[in-house]
């Protein structure tokens, strides 16, 4: 299959290296302390930030920094796909532990210890991308609740198709069996949060603080 044409163009008419359009609205929940609704192209994610507040758990409770935990999901009619996939299935469990670890990253956790911060994440639309979106939301969502950060995080996709390096994969590209990396970063501090491997069958998630 040809994912790029003679002229240049990718499927759905980019450039190679060429996002897709995005799109931002803050305060899309609201009873959550912070909230964000993220779109790339056709690629729709919502967050919900709750916190810092009282531990739920006590035995989980750190004396020194708040306690980060992230639930991520997908919604039965994001993906042309009807079978109803099961909670906490492992895909889910292992995005929401990125999510979570890039999130550490970034917010200043020792400021606020003894406490808790739950971020939800849940994809409504799903086009390819989806890991990048949620980080993207989730980042935007904890400055919408004011959690302090480092800097704020930002995340994108690229892959290598048919001897093409393509930026910002949709989901025909990212099924395309070629190699995709995702990376995430915090632009102000020029550091690396997330930077996740994918080579046909073969998975590695590196994560640099």
């Amino acid at each position: 299959m040809e994912y790029v044409s003679p002229e240049g163009l990718r499927l759905d008419g980019r450039r190679p290296m060429e996002m897709r359009q995005l799109r931002a609205e803050i305060g899309a929940v609201a009873k959550a302390d912070g909230s964000a609704l993220f779109e790339m192209g056709n690629t729709k994610v919502i967050a919900a930030v709750y916190g810092p507040r009282e531990v739920q758990n006590r035995s989980q409770q750190i004396s020194d920094q708040a306690l980060v935990h992230c639930e991520y999901s997908m919604a039965n009619f994001s993906t042309g796909d009807r079978k109803r996939k099961p909670k906490g299935d492992r895909r889910s469990t292992e995005i929401s532990l990125v999510i979570r670890q890039t999130m550490e990253a970034c917010i200043l956790t020792h400021l606020m210890p003894r406490s808790q911060i739950d971020i939800f994440v849940q994809v409504l639309q799903a086009d390819g991308g989806t890991r990048s979106a949620c980080i993207n939301a989730a980042t935007l969502a904890l400055a919408d609740a004011g959690i302090p950060m480092r800097d704020i995080v930002t995340s994108c996709s690229a892959g290598y198709l048919n001897s093409t390096p393509l930026l910002d994969l949709n989901y025909v590209e990212d099924g395309g069996g070629g190699p995709d990396v995702t990376v995430g970063i915090l632009p102000k501090l020029d550091k690396v949060t997330l930077l996740q491997v994918a080579v046909k069958f073969l998975n590695q998630a590196v994560r640099n603080h």
